[in-house]
């Protein structure tokens, strides 16, 4: 019996690998950075974990500017907190 291959992403906070499913995503494309519920937009994706302390992380030590290659506001970082926090990720 041949199994299934799952895709594995790594987190952008503790780089921690997981499988693609139980991560989130989070994209930036033409119209913005934001989070990716369906993990299918266009763009550039990061993954984090549904980690709390990650989601502190991405924002204290800025990982979103680094996998991103660009300066990110920091009002992205606090709405994309609150998502996270609120459980707007389904």
């Amino acid at each position: 019996m041949k199994s299934v291959h799952q895709p594995t992403r790594e987190c952008i906070s503790c780089g921690e690998k997981f499988p693609k499913a139980e991560l989130l995503r989070i994209v930036k494309n033409d119209s913005g950075i934001f989070l990716d519920t369906t993990g299918k937009q266009n763009g550039r994706g990061a993954y984090i974990c549904k980690n709390p302390e990650c989601a502190e992380k991405l924002v204290k030590q800025k990982r979103l500017n680094r996998a991103f290659k660009t300066a990110i506001d920091e009002s992205v970082y606090r709405e994309l907190l609150e998502m996270l926090h609120d459980g707007r990720t389904e």
